[in-house]
C-alpha cells in the first residue's frame, strides 16, 4: 500500500479513495472555504483507509514471516536425500509460491517453498518406468501463473511460483505434490506402464548386477523417506497456505468493506452536493425567471409609457401643424388685405393729390377773403383780433366749468347710489347662500350613566378617583341629585371633550382608578387630536384649500374647540371663506385669493394663550412663516385694523367677517367674558415659577396650582398661593371670592419584576 500527499491531495492508490484536501482561490485572490459536509466526508474517508492500511499491512507481515520460516526449513532438508546414482543426479526439489496481496495502495507477497520429489532415470533400474512414474505430474505448469518446467541436465522437474503470483498458484503447485509422492512410494516390484521409449531399457538393462540392486534399494529407501519428510512438509505448507488463504481473504473482506463504505460515503457526499446543486440550479432559475418577467414588465410599462409620451407628442405635433396652417393662411388672407389696402390707398393718395392742389387754391383764395373780413370787422367793431379772440376765450371757458361741475355732480349721484345698491346686493346675496348655524357653545357637558351605582365608582374611595380626574384632566367633575348623570365643568372647550372622552371610556370599561384615568386620559387626549385634524381636512375641502402647509392645517384643526364670543372659530372661518369668496365672484375678482385671506384671518387664535400680542398680529406672522402670500397675509394683519387695509382683499376679509360675526345670534359676549376671565386667572398662576399645571375649577371661583416639588417645597407653596391671590385682587374684577388651592405632591413609581 502506498499513501502519498501530493499538492494538497492525499491518495490511496490502490482503494482508488481520493480526498482532495485542497484550497480554491476566488478570481480576486480570496480563498474560499470548504464546506463542513465536505471536510466530514474526508476525514471519514482518511480514518477508514488509515485502519484497513494497518489491519492489512500487519496480518501481511505476520503471514510472511510464518510462511518463510516454514519454508526455509523443510526446502532444506529435501538436498540432503539426493545422492548420485550410477552417475546421474537425482534431484528432489520443488519451489512453491503464492503471494497474498491486496490492492490497498501497497503490495504484501509471501513465498512458500514445499519440496517435491523427482526421480530420474535411476527409476529404471528398479523397475521398468519407477524413475518416469516418480516425474510424472511434477513437471506440469499452471499457465495461468507464468510458471516453467525444465527438462534437460535433470531428470526432475521443477514447479517455480514468482512472488507476483495470486494464492491460486500456490494451491496448484501444492497439488501436484501428492502425484509425486504416490510415484517414489510405489513398491519396487509394481508393475507400470512403460512411459519410456526402449532405447532406455536397453541402455540400463545390463547394468542391474546385485551390488547395484542393493545400492539402489538403500539409495529408494533413502528416497521414501526424504519423500515422507518432504510430504510432511508440503502438508506443513498446505496448511500454513491455507491459513494464509483465510488470513487474505479476511483481509480482503475488510479491504472490500472498506471500500464499500468509502464508496457509500462518497456516493451520498455526492448526491447531497448534486441535491444541492439542484436546489440551487432551480433556486436561480426561478429568480432568474422572476427578473426576467419583471424586466419584462418593466419594459412593458415603460414601452407603454414611451408609445403614450410618443402619442401625446405626435397629436401635439399635428395640433400645432394645423395652427401653423391656419396662421398661415391667415397671414395670407391678410397678406392680401393689405395689397389691396395698398392699392386703394395709392389711388386714395394720387386723389388726395388732385384735391390738396384743389384745396391750396381755395385756402389762398379763402385766406385773401378772410383777410378782407377780418379788416372790415375790426374797422367796424373797433376792436383788434386778439382782444376779440381773448374774449370769447373767457366766454368759452366760464360755460365749459359751468358744465362740468354739472356733469360731475350727476356722477357723483349715479356712482354713490349704483355703488351703494350694487354693495347692499353682493353682501345680501352672499349672506342668503351661506347657510349659517347657531354656533353658541357651553361650558357643561352631561355624560349620561347606565346607573346611579356608577357615581359611587366613579367618586372612588375617600374621592380619590374624582380628585385623580380633575388633577388629570383639569375638568371639574360634578355629581349632583341627577338620576343617572354627571356634569363636566370647564370654560376650555378642548379640556372638556378630552375630560368627557375620558370618563366615557372609564364608564363602558368598568376600572376606575388613578392609574387607569391616566392611561385612559392620553386615549382621549390623542382620539381628540385626531378628530382636530379631521375636521380641518373636511374644512379646507369645503372651501377648495388643497396646498395650505401641514402646521398651518393643524392650527385650523385646534380652532374646532375654540370660540369666540360664543361663535364656533373654525365654523366661522368657513362662513367668512364662503361670503368672501361669493363676493369676490360677484366683483370679478380673484375668488380663491380672497377665500384663502378669509378663511385664515383668526388663525392667530390658536395661538393666543401661547403667545402674546393681537391674535391678528400672530396669524399674520405665522402665515408669514409658513410662507403666504404677501396678499394673505395683510388681510390677516389688517381685518381688525391693526394695519391699514391697502388691498382689495384685505377689505373683503373685513367686510365678509362683519357680514359672519354681525349677524343675530352669532356671538354673545358674556360667554366670551367669562371664558377671558378665566383664562386670565390660569395666566396669572402660569407664570410663576415652578408652576407646572394650573386650572380654573367651579366657575373661576377656585385656582388649582400645581407645582413641581423639586422646584417648590411647602413653604414656597404658601407664599405661592398668597402672591397669586394679591395678582388676582388687584388685576380682575369678580363677584363673591375665589380661592387658591396650591397642590404639592411627590410620587414615586417602581415595578416588581
Amino acid at each position: 500500500m502506498y499513501i502519498g500527499r501530493t499538492h494538497g491531495m492525499w491518495a490511496v492508490s490502490d482503494y482508488r479513495l481520493h480526498a482532495l484536501v485542497h484550497t480554491d482561490r476566488a478570481p480576486g485572490g480570496e480563498e474560499a472555504a470548504m464546506t463542513p459536509i465536505e471536510l466530514v466526508l474526508v476525514v471519514v474517508v482518511l480514518v477508514l483507509a488509515m485502519v484497513v492500511l494497518g489491519a492489512v499491512v500487519v496480518g501481511a507481515r505476520v503471514l510472511r514471516r510464518i510462511v518463510d520460516s516454514t519454508a526455509r526449513h523443510h526446502v532444506g532438508a529435501v538436498p540432503g536425500a539426493a545422492d548420485e546414482v550410477a552417475g546421474e543426479p537425482v534431484t528432489v526439489g520443488a519451489s512453491a509460491g503464492g503471494s497474498v496481496g491486496g490492492t490497498a495502495g501497497g503490495s504484501v507477497g509471501g513465498t512458500v517453498s514445499g519440496s517435491v520429489v523427482g526421480a530420474g532415470s535411476a527409476g529404471a533400474a528398479l523397475s521398468p518406468g519407477a524413475g518416469d512414474s516418480a516425474g510424472s505430474g511434477v513437471g506440469d505448469t499452471d499457465a495461468s501463473s507464468g510458471s516453467s518446467a525444465s527438462d534437460g541436465a535433470h531428470a526432475g522437474p521443477q514447479a517455480v511460483v514468482t512472488p507476483g503470483d495470486s494464492t491460486s498458484n500456490a494451491t496448484a503447485a501444492a497439488a501436484e505434490v501428492p502425484a509425486a509422492r504416490v510415484a517414489v512410494d510405489r513398491p519396487s516390484g509394481a508393475e507400470h506402464r512403460p512411459e519410456r521409449t526402449d532405447v532406455h531399457e536397453q541402455v540400463r538393462a545390463p547394468q542391474l548386477t546385485p551390488d547395484r540392486l542393493a545400492a539402489e534399494e538403500r539409495t529408494l529407501a533413502a528416497l521414501r523417506a526424504a519423500a515422507e519428510d518432504a510430504n510432511a512438509a508440503v502438508d506443513e505448507a498446505r496448511a500454513a497456505a491455507a491459513a494464509a488463504r483465510t488470513e487474505a481473504a479476511a483481509a480482503k473482506a475488510e479491504a472490500g468493506a472498506a471500500r464499500a463504505e468509502a464508496r457509500r460515503i462518497l456516493a451520498e457526499a455526492r448526491s447531497e452536493s448534486e441535491a444541492v446543486l439542484e436546489r440551487a440550479h432551480r433556486q436561480s432559475e426561478h429568480e432568474a425567471e422572476q427578473a426576467r418577467a419583471a424586466a419584462k414588465r418593466a419594459g412593458e410599462r415603460e414601452l407603454a409609457q414611451l408609445t403614450a409620451v410618443a402619442r401625446e407628442q405626435t397629436q401635439d405635433a399635428e395640433r400645432r401643424q394645423r395652427r401653423l396652417d391656419e396662421r398661415e393662411r391667415l397671414l395670407a388672407e391678410e397678406a392680401e388685405r393689405l395689397a389691396e389696402r395698398d392699392r386703394r390707398i395709392s389711388a386714395a393718395e394720387l386723389d388726395m393729390s388732385s384735391r390738396e392742389t384743389t384745396l391750396t387754391s381755395r385756402e389762398l383764395s379763402i385766406a385773401e377773403a378772410e383777410e378782407e373780413k377780418r379788416r372790415e370787422l375790426e374797422r367796424i367793431a373797433a376792436l383788434t383780433a386778439d382782444a376779440a379772440k381773448q374774449e370769447l376765450i373767457e366766454t368759452i371757458e366760464a360755460q365749459a366749468k359751468r358744465e362740468a361741475a354739472i356733469l360731475v355732480r350727476d356722477i357723483e349721484h349715479d356712482a354713490r347710489s349704483t355703488a351703494e345698491q350694487r354693495a347692499r346686493h353682493v353682501v345680501v346675496d352672499a349672506i342668503q347662500r351661506v347657510a349659517s348655524e347657531q354656533t353658541a357653545e357651553s361650558v357643561v357637558s352631561v355624560l349620561h350613566l347606565p346607573s346611579d351605582e356608577m357615581k359611587g365608582r366613579i367618586i372612588g374611595r375617600e374621592g380619590r378617583n374624582i380628585r385623580a380626574f380633575e388633577s388629570v384632566t383639569g375638568v371639574n367633575l360634578i355629581i349632583d341629585d341627577t338620576p343617572e348623570a354627571v356634569l363636566l365643568s370647564c370654560f376650555d372647550p378642548v379640556r372638556r371633550e378630552i375630560g368627557r372622552l375620558t370618563l366615557e371610556k372609564l364608564v363602558l370599561d368598568g376600572r376606575i382608578h388613578p392609574h387607569r384615568i391616566e392611561e385612559v386620559f392620553d386615549l382621549a387626549r390623542h382620539e381628540v387630536e385626531r378628530l382636530c385634524g379631521r375636521a380641518a381636512e373636511d374644512a379646507l375641502v369645503e372651501v377648495g384649500i388643497t396646498d395650505l402647509h401641514p402646521e398651518l392645517v393643524a392650527l385650523v384643526g385646534r380652532l374646532r374647540y375654540r370660540t369666540s364670543y360664543g361663535q364656533n372659530v373654525l365654523k366661522h372661518l368657513l362662513e367668512t371663506a364662503h361670503i368672501a369668496g361669493i363676493m369676490a365672484a360677484e366683483l370679478g375678482l380673484d375668488r380663491q385669493l380672497i377665500k384663502r385671506s378669509a378663511f385664515l384671518h383668526d388663525i392667530g387664535k390658536a395661538l393666543t394663550h401661547e403667545v402674546e400680542g393681537s391674535h391678528a398680529l400672530i396669524g399674520a406672522d405665522v402665515a408669514r412663516k409658513y410662507g403666504e402670500a404677501d396678499d394673505v397675509v395683510h388681510a390677516i394683519e389688517a381685518h381688525h385694523n391693526e394695519v391699514l387695509p391697502q388691498t382689495i382683499e384685505a377689505v373683503l376679509t373685513q367686510a365678509s367677517d362683519a357680514c359672519s360675526g354681525g349677524r343675530p345670534g352669532a356671538r354673545r359676549e358674556s360667554l366670551e367674558a367669562y371664558v377671558k376671565r378665566l383664562e386670565r386667572i390660569e395666566e396669572i398662576a402660569a407664570t410663576k415659577t415652578g408652576v407646572e399645571k394650573v386650572f380654573a375649577m367651579q366657575a373661576g371661583r377656585e385656582i388649582r396650582v400645581m407645582v413641581r416639588p423639586e422646584d417648590v417645597d411647602d413653604i414656597g407653596a404658601a407664599v405661592l398661593a398668597r402672591d397669586v391671590a394679591k395678582q388676582v385682587e388687584e388685576e380682575l374684577t369678580y363677584p363673591g371670592q375665589i380661592r387658591v388651592t396650591v397642590v404639592r405632591e411627590s410620587r414615586v413609581t417602581e415595578i416588581a419584576r
